[in-house]
């Protein structure tokens, strides 16, 4: 065992101790009796066996179904590591079913799946779906990612959400709008540039557009550099992005930026240069974690004039898919939605969006929930123990279901 792997270290202890793992399954009937048991297994099970055979709707009524979310992996991108496998995922993904109960109170079941292609993983996942009120993919990389969720949100009757892909657009386009206003600028007038191309960068640059970002407006960088028109190396994804631009590095695309949005889990080289190349106010996003693409604060000294964001949880601003992902299931739960729409991924972000704006109730802050902060520079994102999120979020999405 190497010295990263000393069993002595407070995650390897946090995570097998006093039981290994962070999840269980609890009981939600009594189980104490024979009469109990007749009726929770032999021969009582087979009436609501019979009512969802003829509706399958009754399931909603008689099982878990709507209350439970697959989270469902390859573990072929798990963040800031890479393809490490199904079972290396685990962790992963166990953390996610957590999140959901502890924020949502939604239950989950991960389901780590040993399956390299497509076409493999549509398969499983659809042969399991019955089981779930949803599916929630994670840590699955790009083309496949696109692939997946694109195929089972058109064979299943239930929400299907990649989120990596909606839940960081999501959340960091909440930011965004606020960070815009605080800077006095608006998002269609905003030169942005995303570094990174993939399944996140890709999301969040069509999902800022479905807010208002002018296309043209915005470069998107990948390993080889700027996307262009001219580049026959580009997947159909990438291409949807590709510019009439003679920039090809990040630094010629800088000039000018309103906002640079790091998602390419590697460092900028000569970061000082395109910091000085943005316009005034300019907004940072450097959301690679656990090392951002620039120190933040090493931004602040090079322009004391910009609002910052990171993925890092000391620090102010953290874009944190867990202020997004459980409300929208929960949402959708809560309506027994058979997908989840832009419409209300939109909604999401507004919510999200205006409780930052909000001020803090002074209950929450009396009984130790929350802290003091004022809309501003440094608070452009709820806390993710913000209770308002529980609230709010869900009913915006519910709403946006409803309105459809």
């Amino acid at each position: 065992m190497s010295s990263k792997e000393d069993p002595s270290h407070p995650a390897l202890h946090y995570h097998a101790s006093p039981t290994p793992g962070k999840i269980a399954i609890e009981l939600t009937k009594p189980m104490s009796t024979a009469a109990d048991l007749a009726l929770a297994y032999s021969p009582g099970v087979a009436e609501p066996v019979k009512a969802i055979a003829k509706d399958p709707q009754a399931a909603y009524q008689f099982t878990a179904k709507g209350n439970l979310i697959g989270v469902i992996s390859n573990g072929s991108a798990i963040l800031g590591l890479g393809n490490q496998g199904p079972l290396a995922s685990k962790p992963v993904m166990e953390g996610k079913v957590a999140l959901f109960k502890k924020f949502a109170n939604i239950d989950a079941f991960d389901i780590e799946i040993d399956a390299k292609t497509s076409e493999e993983m549509i398969q499983v996942i659809r042969a399991i779906a019955p089981t779930f009120g949803g599916i929630n993919l994670e840590d699955i990389k790009a083309p496949e990612c696109f692939e997946v969720e694109k195929a089972l949100q058109a064979q299943l009757n239930i929400p299907v959400f990649h989120d990596d892909q909606h839940g960081t657009a999501i959340t960091l386009a909440a930011a965004l709008l606020n960070a815009l206003i605080i800077q006095e600028k608006t998002l269609n007038n905003s030169k942005i540039v995303i570094y990174g191309a993939g399944a996140a960068a890709l999301a969040s640059a069509k999902f800022l557009v479905r807010l208002g970002a002018n296309k043209r407006q915005i470069t998107l960088l990948d390993r080889q550099g700027v996307i262009h028109i001219q580049r026959t190396d580009l997947t159909p994804y990438k291409q949807e992005f590709a510019q009439i631009t003679d920039d090809r590095t990040l630094e010629e695309a800088m000039h000018g930026a309103d906002v640079l949005i790091g998602l390419a889990g590697a460092p900028i080289e000569a970061p000082d240069t395109i910091l000085k190349a943005m316009a005034q106010r300019p907004i940072v996003f450097t959301l690679s974690n656990p090392i951002p693409e620039i120190d933040p604060q090493h931004i602040k000294t090079i322009r004391p004039d910009s609002i910052i964001a990171t993925g890092l949880s000391n620090l102010n601003n953290q874009v944190n898919n867990v202020v997004c992902f459980p409300y929208i299931f929960r949402g959708a739960l809560d309506v027994q939605a058979t997908h989840i729409s832009s419409k209300m991924m939109v909604a999401a972000a507004h919510a999200i969006q205006r409780i930052t704006q909000e001020p803090i109730p002074e209950a929450l802050i009396e009984q130790g929930l929350l802290s003091q902060n004022i809309f501003g520079p440094e608070y452009i994102l709820p806390k993710p123990n913000d209770p308002r999120l529980q609230l709010q979020v869900p009913t915006a999405v519910a709403a946006a279901y409803k309105e459809r």
